[in-house]
């Protein structure tokens, strides 16, 4: 169950890093309600995980989950750049994570 609540919090961290783009800097009143409440679901189940799971593979997977997903809804959504070495980056982040569930306990 620390998995799942896991990779829900790192779909969350997309979704809030999204909408934070779109609060224009906490200028637009909606968008920044909306990234606030993300925050917050998102770091609750990163805490629920986090009971059970290591600090540091939790972490690294949740933020990693972020990492790649804003990098894919960037490049979806906003048109940034899927240059070489930006893929490359995000494969490594990919093997780390990985390697992360492949090394723990649960």
């Amino acid at each position: 169950m620390a998995w799942l609540s896991l990779i829900i919090a790192g779909l969350f961290e997309i979704a809030w890093a999204y909408s934070m783009k779109e609060s224009a800097g906490f200028t637009r009143l909606w968008p920044s309600i909306v990234t606030v409440i993300l925050m917050i679901v998102s770091f609750v189940l990163l805490a629920y995980s986090m009971k059970t799971l290591p600090l540091g593979t939790a972490y690294a997977v949740w933020t990693g989950i972020g990492s790649v997903g804003a990098l894919v809804v960037g490049i979806l959504l906003l048109g940034e750049s899927t240059s070489a070495l930006r893929m490359l980056a995000a494969v490594l982040i990919v093997s780390g994570l990985v390697l992360m569930k492949l090394s723990s306990p649960e």
